[in-house]
């Protein structure tokens, strides 16, 4: 039995293999722009720090659509979602390569950015409404894999080719075949047919709750923060690893470059060793203990106390870190409720753009102003109000099912 005939007999296998392509293809943008950018900014006599035009304009396009993702799945459906952002993904990612003025590539990154967040939070919605805790690690561990084989393909275009353009048009043409997968697969994704026994937590995309409804709830928000505060931290940590270990602790640039450049490959194994376990465990302890292993790993990096100890903390907070995001996207549901958890995915996603840029950035102004050590001593506060904010916006939900557990317990026994 071929693969074909295993995804058209087993339906729900075929949808979250291509789930697992399609965070794969996520990524695959991400590892691009790092390795390509001075190549491009060559190309088109642009200044170093020019990039943040680019960034921008991505960024806010993925908060556009993430934002209105919720709305978007319960009226037009995932399948299509998913296909017409996949399309649009990828134009935007070969049009890069064929403009012949920059601001034109910036222009073009609206729609990236548009492709993308709708593909993110769709799939994260569908995963969360139809699959496992393990899974949804999974799905996250995919587009670690994708930001670790896009400097790869970007890096064969420069050596063998001698064109940063190589790598988005085979991003951007892979993009587009996975939009076909998309369209092909309609029908199945149509289907959205729940386990047998988990019906309450399963039809997310179901809901048409009105996104003014959902902007009312306190959880809401909560969790909202939740996932600023930790993509902050994320992106932080790759972002000044080796700038702090090289440029204020003298440490090798070789050493220092394997283990900022492997940090994304740390996260990939974190994340597929947590899907192995994340059933068993749940989510608020894969969360709490992350964000505990976290901590533990900031305090050793403020510490210092040796060269390799840089290194043991760098690798002890990327494995800590890696099943949080898809844990807390995972208990969305039990977080804020069935009927806002669509449109709650979509702010949270929405937030992981404004992380990305505003805590960052933040830690950058404050190194600048006083010294490097700052780094450490912001990503543990980050983490500590991480920790702190996830409690407050677990408990409730908590108490809630604890309370309908002990009167269903006290039922029984009366009877």
């Amino acid at each position: 039995m071929n693969i074909w005939t295993k995804v058209k007999r087993y339906p729900r296998l075929g949808l979250i293999l291509l789930a697992f392509i399609a965070f794969v293809a996520l990524g695959l943008p991400d590892g691009l722009l790092g390795v390509g950018w001075p190549s491009i900014r060559t190309g088109f006599f642009i200044p170093l720090d020019a990039i943040g035009m680019l960034l921008a304009t991505i960024v806010a396009g993925y908060m556009t659509s993430s934002f209105l993702s919720g709305f978007l799945l319960s009226r037009v459906g995932v399948g299509r979602v998913l296909a017409v952002s996949c399309f649009l993904t990828g134009v935007a990612l070969i049009g890069y390569t064929l403009v012949p003025q920059w601001w034109m590539m910036v222009l073009l990154g609206v729609f990236a950015g548009l492709g993308a967040g709708a593909i993110d939070a769709g799939l994260n919605t569908y995963v969360a409404s139809n699959f496992s805790e393990g899974m949804m690690q999974w799905l996250h561990a995919c587009w670690g894999i994708g930001i670790t084989i896009g400097p790869i393909i970007m890096t064969l275009g420069l050596t063998a080719l001698n064109t940063w353009r190589f790598g988005y048009r085979v991003v951007g043409s892979f993009q587009i075949a996975l939009a076909v997968g998309f369209v092909l697969t309609l029908a199945m994704w149509r289907q959205n047919k729940a386990p047998s026994g988990s019906e309450a937590v399963k039809r997310l995309t179901d809901y048409k709750t009105p996104i003014g409804d959902t902007l009312r709830q306190l959880q809401v928000w909560l969790s909202v923060v939740l996932f600023f505060l930790y993509v902050g931290a994320e992106t932080s940590l790759g972002t000044w690893t080796y700038t702090l270990l090289t440029e204020s602790r003298g440490i090798d640039l070789t050493m220092a470059g394997f283990f900022a450049g492997s940090y994304w490959l740390t996260f990939t194994i974190g994340r597929i060793v947590a899907g192995i376990f994340a059933k068993r465990v749940g989510v608020n302890k894969l969360v709490l203990g992350g964000l505990v292993g976290a901590l533990l790993g900031a305090g050793l990096l403020i510490w210092n106390p040796s060269e390799m100890a840089n290194v043991l903390a760098v690798a002890i907070i990327g494995l800590s870190i890696a099943p949080i995001f898809p844990a807390m996207m995972s208990g969305t549901a039990a977080r804020v409720g069935d009927q806002y958890a669509a449109n709650t995915i979509g702010m949270q996603m929405a937030a992981t753009g404004l992380g990305t840029v505003v805590i960052p950035s933040l830690m950058g102004v404050l190194a600048r102003q006083l010294s490097l050590e700052v780094i450490p001593v912001c990503l543990i506060a980050v983490y500590a109000g991480l920790f702190g904010c996830y409690i407050l916006a677990a408990k409730p939900r908590k108490m809630q099912v604890t309370t309908v557990s002990a009167l269903t317990e006290h039922a029984v026994d009366q009877s």
